[in-house]
């Protein structure tokens, strides 16, 4: 599971933003790909057992649904 990172807001974005990338582009490629696995599996929980976007039609074409 990932952590949740609370960040001053004295800190600059672009400092937190390159903090982020660091981290991201240490890890390797198995890792970031389970870590986006694990980021899917969260959003379903969130909403309820259904994806945020699913497939329609023919094609990579998503949509959300309507609420």
């Amino acid at each position: 599971m990932g952590k949740l990172t609370l960040s001053d807001i004295t800190i600059p974005r672009e400092t937190i933003v390159e903090e982020r990338e660091n981290v991201y582009l240490s890890r390797s490629p198995e890792q970031r790909f389970f870590g986006v696995l694990q980021l899917n599996y969260i959003s379903v929980t969130m909403n309820g057992g259904k994806p945020l976007k699913s497939p329609q039609g023919k094609g990579i074409i998503i949509r959300k649904p309507n609420v």
